[in-house]
């Protein structure tokens, strides 16, 4: 999945730029990607937008952290399950990003909530990486996007996600 988010990202400056789920399938196959692989991450991207789109229209999340609201200046409190599937690593990132102002609280929340959707425990910080470069493309957050790239240690770079 994560070699798949990695070529949308370096194949179209911006998501509007993708083609529909139906044409963007094919010619994802075309390029060599597995049918499985294909299908989770466009259902995985599905629902970053549908999240995305709700927090822009000031719907509140059934499931979600901020169902009690979505503004908080108090610290966030990780559930064992999202400490167990997250990893020390990403949750030190996480709040080094919206420490930065790279990331305010909704989409913390997003990005939480995307990760968790990897079945993936514990998510390795440079995968987390690619979610987190995700999300800022999805929202056209082109100068955030730029200083992530400082974000990235020396060497480690979206190309080891790359089959092509």
């Amino acid at each position: 999945m994560f070699e798949i988010l990695v070529y949308l990202y370096q194949t179209y400056y911006r998501p509007e730029t993708c083609p529909d789920s139906i044409v963007l399938a094919k010619k994802l196959s075309s390029e060599g990607f597995d049918e499985d692989e294909i299908v989770a991450a466009l259902d995985w991207l599905s629902a970053l937008a549908d999240t995305t789109n709700l927090l822009a229209t000031g719907t509140q999340l059934i499931d979600s952290p901020l169902k009690n609201g979505f503004r908080s200046n108090g610290f966030r409190v990780y559930t064992e399950e999202e400490k167990s599937v997250l990893g020390l690593d990403v949750i030190s990132f996480l709040y080094y990003l919206q420490q930065s102002c790279v990331l305010n609280e909704q989409q913390r929340e997003v990005l939480i909530e995307c990760a968790m959707a990897v079945d993936e425990s514990p998510l390795n910080l440079a995968k987390f990486k690619v979610i987190v470069l995700m999300l800022l493309w999805s929202q056209g957050h082109e100068a955030e996007m730029q200083m992530f790239d400082e974000f990235l240690k020396p060497g480690e770079n979206l190309t080891q996600f790359q089959l092509h």
